[in-house]
């Protein structure tokens, strides 16, 4: 049995580092190499699950392009199972501008044809064998949120929902664990969050606000805020990763905070230490230039929740 299924989400980002976002005077800006990097946000929850030892899956579209050939090397490299199928339309892209602090603003290419769906001959086999699944929201995705059986756990992420958008109520209403941004919610999450709640089955909704922490929310609870973790104050001491730590690039951070929480579910782990994981692995995705190029490993995600006391 697979751990964990992932579906859809997975294209290129190519990032330019800039020294704010913003657009200034003139026509043009030097800027530091731009570079692609296999990216999106299946991709990072995949890869995540995959190095913090879990039987991991991935599947989507992707185009017979050069951004295609990328992803196939890059997954080979890693040896994550990936299955997936041709979109007509290529390779799903997004140009990612992040700033001297690590922050990123985002200009997403989903590309694929507004009809695409994943069809259940594709999808059905891989279902058959997940005690998990994440699905991602790109709108290909939807014809497999009907099709999970009952018993199999189901996660997604809602990125930066506003609370109204009707794309991503779908995926909300059927999801087991939810995570969402703050960004669009106006400093009010808890709206949203109530609103899941009341209307799906999640026992659990998180809302990330970056370097701020988050939101918690659970079934027959009440609103919850966690604080960022501190790497260098809370995890110098664990590895020389941490003791070193400063934020590059934000650039996945969140799919990898979904990763961590999945993780320690999986696990047994009680809600505070999934918290706690989610915060470890999103900071340490922060560590390096590009999109989930920093994977944390169950190794050293063990050591870091022993340190704070989990």
């Amino acid at each position: 049995m697979l751990d964990i299924l992932v579906v859809g989400g997975v294209g290129v980002d190519t990032i330019v580092r800039v020294p704010e976002i913003a657009i200034g005077e003139g026509d043009s800006l030097g800027v530091e190499p731009i570079r692609d990097y296999v990216a999106h946000t299946g991709n990072g929850v995949a890869l995540g699950c995959l190095h913090l030892g879990l039987a991991t899956r991935f599947i989507d579209y992707i185009g017979e392009d050069e951004q295609g050939a990328l992803v196939r090397r890059h997954y080979e490299a890693h040896g994550l199972d990936f299955r997936y199928l041709v979109s007509a339309n290529g390779t799903s892209r997004s140009v990612n501008l992040v700033d001297a602090e690590g922050r990123r603003f985002s200009f997403y290419d989903y590309r694929h044809d507004p009809g695409l769906r994943m069809p259940a001959a594709f999808f059905g086999p891989h279902l058959a064998e997940a005690k998990h699944v994440h699905v991602s929201i790109p709108n290909h995705t939807r014809s497999v949120l009907t099709a999970i059986p009952d018993g199999v756990t189901v996660s997604t992420d809602l990125h930066g929902w506003d609370g109204e958008d009707e794309h991503q109520k779908a995926f909300a209403l059927r999801a087991d664990l939810v995570t969402l941004s703050t960004a669009k919610l106006g400093g009010d999450p808890e709206k949203a969050m109530r609103w899941i709640m009341d209307n799906g089955r999640a026992s659990i909704v998180i809302a990330t606000d970056g370097e701020h922490g988050g939101y918690v929310l659970e079934r027959g609870g009440s609103l919850e805020r966690y604080g960022a973790i501190r790497p260098v104050a809370e995890l110098g001491g664990v590895s020389p990763e941490w003791a070193s730590w400063r934020p590059v690039d934000s650039n996945g951070a969140g799919d990898a905070f979904v990763s961590g929480l999945l993780w320690a579910f999986g696990k047994g782990r009680d809600r505070a230490a999934a918290l706690d994981a989610g915060r470890v692995a999103g900071a340490y995705a922060c560590r390096t230039e590009g999109t989930s190029t920093a994977l944390i490993s169950e190794e050293l995600m063990t050591a870091s929740l022993a340190a704070l006391g989990r």
